[in-house]
């Protein structure tokens, strides 16, 4: 076996274990690439330039084929998560919130710091409207609407 070949199946094997560091199905297109290059450097192992030529053409053929599949089996997670998901939830006001100075809310067992655009007393309930770093943005809960 020519000693083209191994570099090409060399240059292979590094970007499938690219591939499998960074699931993008970017290096897939180059694994494809560099085995048909190799396979063409097995025929012809003096022809340089084409095999080459093989390696970029396949990969770049492949790029938009790997974007539409990954875009295709790719989906956004329905179930929001970390501070996100806090959104939309009931909290306790446990420090009266002032419109200039805030307060503190207590959110499923934490404590946050809150800031709501009228005054809130102490033992109210409110709902998170968004959350800005750890500062939650909440307005007094409406009952029914939960």
């Amino acid at each position: 076996m020519p000693n083209i070949v191994w570099i090409w199946l060399a240059a292979a094997v590094i970007f499938l274990i690219l591939e499998l560091a960074t699931p993008t199905l970017i290096f897939v297109c180059f694994v494809a690439g560099s085995l048909a290059a190799g396979i063409y450097g097995f025929f012809l192992p003096e022809q340089h330039y084409a095999q080459i030529g093989i390696f970029v053409g396949v990969s770049v053929v492949l790029l938009p084929a790997m974007r539409t599949l990954a875009k295709k089996i790719t989906r956004e997670s329905p179930q929001q998560s970390n501070v996100a998901a806090l959104i939309g939830r009931v909290g306790l006001v446990t420090q009266k919130i002032d419109p200039d100075l805030g307060g503190k809310v207590r959110v499923e067992g934490e404590i946050w710091v809150a800031n709501a655009e009228e005054e809130i007393g102490e033992n109210e309930k409110v709902t998170i409207l968004s959350i800005t770093g750890t500062r939650l943005h909440v307005e007094r809960h409406v009952k029914g609407k939960e």
